[in-house]
């Protein structure tokens, strides 16, 4: 497809997804005022805290943990599975479930098993099961309205659990450097909307390189959970094969694996996320491991994250790759909008019981 067609998107994006990333920085502002109005408790001996989420839920809990690292005294575990581990007991942890739909089976499961071990327990959701468990027990529930698909609602994933966590002085307040993430956002996005002409358009010029390779994004710090954005995107709107790998753990296992098999190396595209905000080494790591890659005939590319702070750059640098992955699905001719894959193994889950 023509990437400045935008006539033939609207015709093929029946759900408006480009709306939905063009309104992202709009989310994000209205995300953070939301948690500062909605009712918590005055939590003051929290020892550690487990955020617990699958998929588009889940990956607000990556980016958080990633800026808080250098940020909260107190440790940040996202757990995408069933139950808890063994030692999250007791009123010192803070478990937030998070879900979407509030329907997730596993995060479900991950409440019950906080509830049943005295954990202080937040829900974040529109609704749902999970809403209802948790009014059954007293906990809050942080409720926000969205009614397109989870992975559109980044914003809210991120911006409620970071009000949560600046609320309870786990970390400072994070007014200013929000709004310099969605100044920065919107600066940026005056180059990749769909109107700009791909000649103009880095965002429809990176999307045109994926088309028929296989995908792998890197990233490093506070870009790595931006890696598994721009992954998860690719899956989902493009319905394509990505995937996502981290420095420097890449360095030790993934550089090794550049030489076989031979004749697919030539159909890969590597995409490197990097920031002035990364750690030194592994800025470096980013360059070598790049060269190192295309000697050995793999096509890379990279992508320097914009803004001048490290929560800019993260912003910036995820809503980049929600663009390439909207162009993507435009590429390929897919509407960006229905997982029919992940809606029938969920149905046949169910239909295969409990267990």
């Amino acid at each position: 497809m023509n990437l400045d067609d935008t006539a033939a998107f609207a015709r093929l994006d029946q759900g408006n997804m480009l709306a939905e990333i063009d309104a992202l920085p709009e989310q994000l502002g209205k995300a953070w005022e939301l948690g500062r109005q909605h009712d918590l408790p005055q939590w003051s001996d929290v020892q550690n805290v487990v955020i617990c989420g699958l998929g588009g839920s889940a990956i607000g809990a990556d980016l958080l943990a990633a800026y808080a690292l250098e940020r909260c005294r107190v440790p940040i575990i996202v757990h995408r599975d069933y139950d808890l581990p063994a030692w999250a007991d007791g009123p010192r942890t803070l478990v937030i479930a998070s879900s979407h739909s509030g329907n997730t089976e596993e995060t479900l499961s991950s409440l019950a098993a906080a509830q049943s071990r005295g954990c202080r327990c937040l829900a974040i959701t529109t609704g749902g099961k999970l809403a209802e468990a948790s009014i059954k027990t007293g906990s809050p529930v942080w409720r926000f309205e969205h009614r397109g698909q989870p992975r559109a609602a980044v914003g809210y994933s991120f911006g409620l659990l970071l009000s949560v966590l600046a609320r309870l002085g786990l970390l400072p307040d994070a007014s200013e450097d929000l709004e310099s993430a969605i100044r920065a956002m919107h600066a940026q996005q005056e180059s990749l909307r769909a109107s700009v002409p791909a000649v103009k358009n880095q965002s429809k010029r990176i999307a045109g390189q994926l088309v028929g390779r296989w995908v792998v994004v890197i990233g490093s710090g506070l870009l790595a959970p931006v890696a598994r954005r721009w992954k998860c995107q690719i899956n989902e709107l493009a319905k394509a094969v990505g995937q996502f790998d981290v420095l420097p753990e890449a360095d030790h296992n993934t550089l090794a694996g550049v030489l076989n098999p031979e004749a697919t190396l030539g159909q890969s595209m590597i995409l490197f996320l990097r920031g002035s905000f990364e750690h030194p080494r592994n800025r470096l790591r980013s360059d070598l491991t790049r060269h190192a890659m295309m000697i050995e005939g793999l096509n890379t590319d990279f992508i320097d994250a914009r803004g001048d702070t490290p929560l800019a750059q993260q912003w910036t640098c995820l809503h980049y790759g929600d663009y390439v992955g909207y162009y993507l699905a435009m590429a390929y001719g897919v509407d960006p909008a229905p997982v029919e894959a992940i809606q029938e193994f969920k149905r046949a889950l169910q239909e295969a019981g409990q267990g």
